[in-house]
């Protein structure tokens, strides 16, 4: 008898965990999910893939572009100011009701009020404030999370990885592109002229470095330069937020700085460094470019024609060709990014993100302007006899 009810306990008890595991939700901070839902975001668990989800953070709007997961966007906000999300209906933190009206049910957001937190979730929806990365890891783990929202602790979360490393392997490309010097050229980013600059424990400093400089804002912590420290660093080149250069040229301290002294200011679109989406590639690549400029030598000027002699293919090089994609064509394209050295997956003819990414190593080792798409001065200057081969990693 005693072994009987040991049996009987002991089979409810194998039953109540397969249940409870049946249930549980993958945490991705322990790593991808063996299914994608329910899965557990910042304290969050979803149950199901969210119907649609509302932007009230620039950079969270960047990254979902990033990632390919904008048409999951029912609303944004103001501050989102991306072209490709200029449809979306704009909202504020305080649209509870008329967010979810929308036909959002998640919510991205930097930072709320609790009384406006409490509002949605009042209304339905699940919130999440995700901190923008400090890091190349926390870039991935960032991207791993709002994929994860939206498609899966699986699914979601090797998009969002995937779309992370890609980041990060352009931009190794134009680590690489850089001339080797014996003489550290130095420059500084700064968001304004009160201190407030790009530091190594930020990501934002950590482009200054991937543009092949040595960041004279390394001794500062959380953003914060002194003025004091910076002359002494005295960066050859300065860039900045657009507005700063005056600014700079009328201080009594920064005025002092050789880079000031020497005209080298160059003002960028400040959300090139607070955005960390694509236009982390732009940011490297435009710090690299002002102070290397022979590696932009090639650069598209913006015709359609080119000089140089067309490679001989069947392909219509007046087309555009894009991300979901799949033909003979998109087969013909990738064969020829293979012979350049530039596709890291086998050519399918479907163009999916291996593909985007191949398209974008290209456009930027080819001196134009990196979008992933095809479009026909992409596909003029692939199949011309002067396309750049990628060159081959030591």
């Amino acid at each position: 008898m005693g072994k009987r009810l040991f049996a009987i306990l002991l089979a409810a008890a194998l039953l109540f965990s397969a249940l409870s595991g049946c249930s549980h939700a993958s945490d991705v901070t322990s790593g991808e999910g063996g299914k994608d839902y329910p899965t557990k975001i910042g304290g969050v668990v979803f149950k199901q893939e969210p119907a649609g989800a509302a932007v009230l953070s620039p950079n969270i709007a960047s990254v979902l572009l990033s990632i390919g997961y904008e048409t999951s966007l029912k609303a944004r906000s103001a501050a989102c100011t991306q072209k490709d999300l200029s449809v979306l209906p704009v909202v504020t933190a305080d649209d509870a009701q008329k967010i979810r009206d929308l036909g959002a049910d998640v919510v991205f957001a930097d930072s709320l009020t609790q009384e406006q937190k409490s509002a949605m979730e009042k209304a339905g929806l699940k919130v999440l404030t995700l901190k923008p990365a400090a890091s190349r890891e926390d870039l991935e783990r960032l991207y791993i999370e709002v994929g994860s929202v939206l498609k899966g602790a699986k699914t979601g979360y090797q998009k969002g990885k995937d779309a992370a490393d890609g980041l990060f392997e352009t931009i190794d490309d134009i680590t690489r592109a850089v001339p080797q010097s014996n003489t550290p050229v130095t420059a500084v980013y700064l968001f304004d002229a009160k201190g407030k600059g790009a530091t190594d424990d930020m990501l934002a400093g950590k482009l200054v470095e991937a543009a092949g400089l040595t960041n004279s804002a390394s001794g500062g912590k959380k953003g914060i330069v002194k003025a004091a420290d910076l002359l002494i660093a005295n960066p050859k080149y300065i860039f900045c937020a657009k507005g700063v250069k005056e600014q700079l040229s009328s201080s009594a301290d920064y005025s002092k700085l050789s880079a000031v002294k020497a005209n080298h200011v160059y003002e960028m679109d400040p959300g090139l460094m607070t955005r960390q989406g694509d236009e982390l590639i732009q940011a490297v690549s435009f710090m690299a470019g002002t102070v290397h400029p022979e590696l932009l030598s090639s650069s598209f000027s913006g015709s359609s024609q080119t000089q140089a002699s067309q490679v001989s293919t069947d392909l219509n090089l007046n087309q555009t060709l894009q991300s979901g994609m799949q033909s003979d064509d998109v087969m013909k394209m990738q064969k020829r990014l293979e012979e350049l050295g530039y596709m890291f997956v086998s050519p399918t003819g479907l163009y999916a993100e291996g593909t985007v990414q191949s398209v974008k190593d290209f456009q930027y080792l080819n001196g134009m302007t990196v979008t992933g798409v095809a479009d026909p001065a992409t596909l003029k200057k692939m199949f011309s006899s002067d396309a750049k081969k990628r060159p081959k990693q030591k």
